[in-house]
């Protein structure tokens, strides 16, 4: 509770807030639980959740006698009503947009996948597909548009603290799409965009292997490799958004470019077929092409194909080095590594902690996250979920606006 509360209007504020904070952290819990958690008298506990139940937020549970025939009215008890909204998180790509409908908990309720056009479709048909895939994913989950509280959205471009695209940032117009613009120029959402990697790193430490690491770097590496950080708990941003951007690979001694796994095993297996080398990638790709796949790469190795075991060896001890600058910079307690082909890199891990071991005096453990293509989207909920905590007591639940 806030003690610095002095008028009435801020300590019944204060006390709302106080209340609520319990009810989202714990199950049904009675009047007595919540005097205990907040130090509020009796009399003030109930005041408050029966505002909080006229308000939407929370709900009186089904009251039951105790066991053994006790006589009497049963305690009350309350939960918070995780059904007053919902959030959209969105992960906007180059070539899709994914759609997550979640409830308040956080539990997805619905989601929903498109294809853009082409990689040189237009803002206003990338923007007419995603405005399509979230009514899609809406639909999907018997959710109407009046009960969304918050969106978050994911993107490939720096994003400042303020959720502003990077000044100058060759992609800026087609991933432009904060609050009344594109999507959802004629909707009432607050809108919040964030870089994907930020939010990789977000949902990494809420629901997946970095759940309670509070030092905590998350490596995309796909096509292209970025990170999105977490210190003592909280998301780095930088002065302009760019944290995390590993801007300078280009000049580092041993990789020498963005590219991520996936671009790396296709283009490193297509120059083998190429070259003709005898390798199993060949039967697994079939005659008459020598465009080879990340994927059969690493089912080749995982077969024992020599080639294709040194492919990825090569890859590993490339990102063995990538995360040494992140740890030498950085220091994180846990490096998290998602993205496209983040379910196969599991196969990369000896080599490449052994020779960051080699790298760094301290090297921190490194895991493979297995969020698959949910974990951007996943963190864009926990973006919105964390608007709607902060601003609760501001925003009208769903019911209420005739959801």
């Amino acid at each position: 509770m806030d003690t610095s509360a002095t008028t009435p209007q801020l300590l019944r504020h204060a006390n709302l807030r106080a209340v609520l904070e319990v009810l989202r952290a714990s199950p049904a819990v009675t009047g007595t639980d919540l005097i205990q958690a907040t130090g509020l008298t009796r009399a003030t506990v109930i005041a408050v959740c029966d505002d909080l139940i006229a308000r939407g937020w929370a709900r009186e549970t089904d009251a039951s006698r105790a066991p053994g025939g006790q006589k009497g009215r049963p305690a009350r008890k309350f939960e918070f009503n995780e059904h007053a909204g919902h959030v959209l998180g969105l992960d906007v790509g180059m070539a899709t947009v994914r759609v997550l409908v979640a409830d308040l908990s956080g539990a997805v309720v619905g989601r929903e996948t498109a294809r853009f056009s082409g990689h040189d479709a237009s803002a206003g048909e990338r923007s007419e597909t995603i405005t399509a895939t979230i009514d899609a994913a809406l639909e999907a989950a018997g959710v109407p548009g009046s009960s969304v509280l918050s969106v978050g959205v994911g993107v490939a471009a720096p994003v400042d603290r303020k959720g502003r695209i990077a000044r100058g940032h060759h992609l800026g117009a087609l991933f432009d799409l904060g609050h009344g613009k594109g999507p959802w120029a004629d909707r009432d959402w607050p809108v919040l965009l964030e870089n994907d990697a930020n939010l990789a790193a977000l949902a990494e430490r809420w629901r997946g292997a970095g759940s309670g690491v509070d030092n905590l770097a998350v490596v995309l590496a796909g096509e292209r490799l970025s990170s999105g950080l977490i210190e003592s708990g909280r998301l780095l941003h930088g002065s302009g958004g760019g944290a995390g951007e590993l801007g300078t690979l280009e000049i580092v001694e041993g990789v020498g470019s963005h590219d991520g796994i996936a671009k790396l095993a296709r283009l490193w297996g297509t120059a083998a077929l190429k070259a003709g080398e005898p390798t199993l990638i060949r039967d697994l790709v079939g005659p008459g092409t020598t465009r080879v796949s990340a994927r059969f790469v690493f089912e080749a190795a995982a077969a024992g194909d020599a080639l294709a075991l040194e492919i990825l060896d090569r890859i590993a001890r490339r990102m063995a080095r990538v995360l040494s600058l992140i740890t030498t910079f950085f220091d994180p307690e846990l490096v998290v590594i998602g993205g496209a082909v983040a379910a196969s890199a599991t196969a990369l891990l000896p080599a490449l902690t052994e020779e960051l071991g080699k790298l760094v005096d301290s090297p921190p453990r490194v895991a493979v996250s297995d969020m698959g293509e949910a974990l951007v989207p996943t963190g864009a909920v926990r973006l919105a979920l964390d608007h709607v905590e902060a601003n609760m007591l501001d925003l009208v639940p769903a019911a209420r606006r005739g959801a």
